[in-house]
């Protein structure tokens, strides 16, 4: 992967896609600080790449919408735990929110949410080490098909850092 200023995802097969298209976000932690964003995309977990940030914060944190879309789909998976899938209102990208604790009351899929609105709160099931609840938040670009498991992944961190007071 290549990183020069601009935050690029890129990949052999697929080539480059700027993460700096993505639209404008807002916090998903309310409070969280530039400097309390580390960028762990590139790291590898598992055996593979990240593809995604891991923002440290105590069980129960409220985790907000960063654009207004569409909750596509809660799930609950064996790495990911309580996850919600949710693309944009232009379904260009698709936002993803894990190892959540639990949802926000009321939410389904189809329900649309505006930027900053509670839809989850933290914690860390899935994969997550029990003692270290975080928000695992990664964004992918949709292809044709707007199928959130083939999208193309892209570094979400400067486009977060720029959301939040340093």
């Amino acid at each position: 992967m290549i990183r020069a200023g601009l935050a690029l995802a890129c990949f052999a097969a697929l080539g480059c896609v700027a993460a700096t298209a993505l639209p404008r976000l807002v916090s998903p932690i309310k409070g969280l600080k530039a400097s309390d964003v580390r960028d762990t995309y590139n790291e590898i977990h598992n055996g593979h790449p990240h593809e995604a940030l891991d923002i440290m914060v105590s069980r129960g944190t409220p985790v907000h919408a960063v654009v207004s879309g569409t909750v596509r789909k809660l799930f609950l998976s064996k790495a990911g735990g309580n996850t919600i899938y949710e693309f944009d209102d232009a379904q260009e990208y698709c936002f993803y929110y894990a190892h959540l604790d639990r949802y926000a009351p009321d939410l389904k899929e189809g329900t649309h949410v505006r930027a900053g609105d509670v839809i989850a709160f933290a914690g860390s099931t899935g994969n997550a080490d029990a003692t270290a609840p975080h928000l695992h938040f990664a964004v992918n670009k949709l292809g044709p098909g707007q199928e959130w498991w083939k999208g193309e992944p892209l570094d979400p961190f400067s486009k977060l850092v720029e959301a939040l007071p340093q």
